[in-house]
């Protein structure tokens, strides 16, 4: 057999005992991985790390996979408004999630000799899912049946594995000059308290009529002083009158 080391380099043809030993010596498998060749094609690896690696490939390759289902929409000739728009509810649930939608109206007794009743009906459902369904097989009689494939149309549905876009907190607003009715409120006299004497207003642009400022931001007036009366004096007791 042919056999190949471990580190990938060509051995060359070699007796199965003799490379039986060699894998024994460093501790690994002999393993055929081309049996049909001429002679067959054996190479001298660890199988367990092998296996390992193989089904985490695997894995992988399975996770970025996306199935696409088949589901099926049973309808009549003479579906009512409402198991319709039932019906046309789930087809539209199905499309969004990238699975396809085959649509059977079955016929039963004599609604067989009608079958434009049922085409009808299917063109009511295309109508209905139109904006994001396209026809991917058209109607076609099986038996008692009449049957047709949709599927999601291509750049209106999201596919299942995208990401949404992220979106952040709003950042600061960009620095600029205050409202007119807030330029109190920016300075420390509105951080200070009502004890704190008021910031200076600043000047105003040259042509720019500014209105009195809020009543919120407006700085309190001192109060004028208050004149307070001297007490009245008591009254003195009355003195008996002399006699004259």
């Amino acid at each position: 057999m042919r056999v190949i080391g471990a580190d990938g380099s060509q051995v060359g043809i070699v007796p199965t005992h003799e490379a039986l030993r060699m894998a024994e010596e460093q501790g690994l498998e002999l393993v055929e991985v081309n049996p049909r060749a001429a002679p067959p094609v054996c190479k001298i690896m660890d199988f367990g790390k092998f296996k390992y690696e193989t089904s985490k490939k695997e894995k992988a390759s399975r996770k970025h996979q996306s199935t696409i289902v088949l589901k099926e929409i049973k309808l009549r000739p003479k579906t009512d408004d409402h198991d319709f728009d039932f019906k046309v509810k789930h087809i539209r649930r199905f499309l969004s999630e990238g699975n396809k939608c085959k649509l059977v109206v079955v016929f039963r007794g004599r609604e067989i000799v009608h079958p434009e009743m049922g085409q009808q009906m299917l063109d009511q459902v295309i109508k209905a899912v139109n904006d994001i369904a396209m026809v991917e097989q058209r109607a076609m009689m099986e038996g008692r049946r009449m049957v047709m494939t949709i599927g999601p149309r291509g750049g209106v549905i999201r596919p299942p594995g995208s990401a949404p876009i992220a979106t952040g907190p709003a950042g600061p607003a960009p620095a600029g000059p205050a409202p007119a009715g807030l330029a109190a409120l920016a300075g420390p006299a509105a951080l200070a308290g009502p004890t704190a004497a008021p910031a200076p207003a600043a000047p105003a642009a040259t042509g720019a009529r500014l209105g009195p400022p809020s009543a919120a931001a407006a700085p309190a007036e001192p109060k004028p002083p208050v004149a307070v009366a001297p007490a009245p004096k008591a009254a003195e007791p009355a003195k008996p009158l002399s006699k004259s």
